[in-house]
């Protein structure tokens, strides 16, 4: 660790009330390694703020067993076997160690500066001894973390922009970012070429369903999530394609991140977990039912998942393992569950969403909490091993992003996490094949992209597979159609 000290500045934007964060990040949307963690305007107490960030200082991109090291002053990539979680810690300390810098003033706000970015699901199997019987068939790493010094948040409660930097690195001035802002961002388009096509038929979901039914009444498991995935080609922008979603879903732990060969939109409902002085939070969501645009159906809806044994005793499962994964990394005694089985409404379905709280141990810290409780619990089973071993046995396709975790931690050991459901992930299609120059060939064209788009749900021993097919599809409501609304489809003739 080095002896510099490092001066924290906290700089207010000046901007119209009616601005939005998405006006700024539209002009960085198109730079790999830019990335925006987005409340979409939501209401909620935890859309309180949004916050962007580009031109990282260090990247640490993990495949598998390997991680590749990128950093801005030897401007140089190096390979490494070391846990990622601790290369993300060991790089904090060396750029931004919390002890040697300098604030002025009280800040109340989130991340400020620190490692943000994407830990896919398939990350986990990094953690602990787990089967990968699928191919990799993604370009997008298990994990993808910048090291940001600079920072642009919104306080949604008083409408007022901040500019966040460590004065010692390169970032921009308050000046920059006002006169960027004032330039014209000609909107593109976006459109399907394809329709989206599942992983899975009907049949077959019944089929794995079965299965998991025999596992359940064998005690493997008390709950296992199933998820299916559905693809589609498009063309276009995908910074387009998520205004359109985030319009449409307001979900409070929303996020766009673009890398160097792909794009990840989150409208995710659901925190991860939260660390705040200390203070941990997770909330995990069990329990779905559609919306409906007429008022008393709706409300016959709300009636019936509030009352509804088997979704409360999913939540309940997943809430008391969840308190055990807290328990490991907090005080005795200060695990909590303030809410048990409270109903959010979203725009497409309404949900059953408890809260559980702890406060860290003094030998523990958000990332040893993080590695400690990922994957969630909520959109794996309990117990977390075995489900996780039948999920890569029935699954068809590697998860990549979705149900891994989109966040930030903190230079004063803050985090904030999602749960990536309702995720989607853009990249390039290009079949993998020894033609090395059909390969050249399709990057450069780069105008037939795919994008994947996971739902699932806990099952059960009284899970019935029609519900639960259906509830797959609720789930992506406010997704598929609305992204199938940009479709330029030929018609069959």
């Amino acid at each position: 660790m080095n002896n510099h000290t490092y001066s924290l500045i906290v700089s207010p934007l000046d901007f119209p009330k009616n601005f939005s964060m998405v006006d700024i990040f539209a002009h960085f949307s198109d730079k790999p390694w830019a990335m925006l963690l987005d409340s979409a305007d939501s209401e909620r107490q935890d859309g309180r703020f949004d916050i962007m960030v580009a031109n990282p200082i260090a990247t640490i991109t993990t495949i598998g067993d390997s991680s590749s090291l990128w950093q801005h002053d030897t401007d140089q990539n190096h390979e490494s076997l070391v846990n990622p979680l601790t290369l993300i810690q060991n790089l904090l300390e060396k750029y931004m160690p919390s002890n040697q810098i300098l604030s002025a003033g009280d800040h109340k706000l989130p991340f400020i500066a620190g490692a943000l970015g994407l830990f896919g699901y398939d990350l986990g199997k990094r953690f602990e001894n787990l089967p990968n019987k699928n191919a990799n068939e993604y370009s997008t790493p298990d994990m993808a973390i910048g090291i940001y010094a600079w920072s642009i948040i919104k306080d949604n409660i008083n409408q007022q922009f901040y500019l966040c930097y460590l004065e010692q690195y390169p970032h921009p001035s308050v000046k920059d970012i006002q006169q960027l802002v004032q330039c014209d961002n000609t909107p593109q388009s976006f459109n399907l070429s394809s329709q989206w096509q599942a992983n899975m038929s009907q049949e077959q979901y019944t089929q794995k369903l079965s299965c998991i039914s025999s596992y359940l009444q064998a005690g493997d498991c008390y709950q296992i999530n199933l998820a299916q995935r559905f693809s589609a080609h498009y063309i276009g922008s995908e910074w387009q394609a998520y205004q359109r979603l985030r319009e449409a879903n307001h979900a409070p732990f929303s996020a766009f991140i673009r890398l160097e060969k792909s794009v990840i939109m989150s409208i995710s409902p659901e925190r991860f977990l939260s660390v705040n002085k200390r203070l941990v939070q997770t909330k995990p969501i069990k329990g779905t039912r559609l919306r409906s645009n007429d008022a008393k159906e709706d409300q016959q809806q709300i009636e019936s998942l509030l009352s509804a044994e088997k979704d409360r005793a999913e939540n309940l499962m997943i809430v008391d393992l969840l308190r055990n994964d807290l328990s490991k990394h907090c005080q005795p005694g200060s695990v909590d569950v303030p809410d048990l089985f409270k109903l959010e409404s979203f725009a497409a379905v309404h949900h059953l969403v408890s809260t559980v709280t702890g406060k860290l141990k003094k030998t523990s810290n958000p990332i040893s909490l993080l590695q400690g409780a990922f994957p969630g619990g909520s959109i794996t089973g309990a117990p977390k091993i075995r489900a996780m071993q039948i999920i890569d046995e029935l699954e068809p396709n590697n998860r990549n992003i979705y149900c891994g975790s989109i966040g930030y931690l903190g230079i004063f050991d803050d985090m904030d996490t999602n749960i990536c459901i309702r995720t989607l992930l853009c990249e390039t299609s290009c079949e993998k094949t020894r033609d090395t120059s059909r390969e050249k060939s399709c990057e450069q064209s780069n105008n037939q992209k795919i994008m994947h788009c996971w739902a699932g749900g806990g099952i059960v021993l009284d899970s019935n597979a029609k519900d639960e097919y259906q509830e797959s599809f609720d789930k992506v409501s406010k997704i598929l159609p609305i992204l199938s609304q940009c479709s330029t489809l030929l018609k069959q003739s």
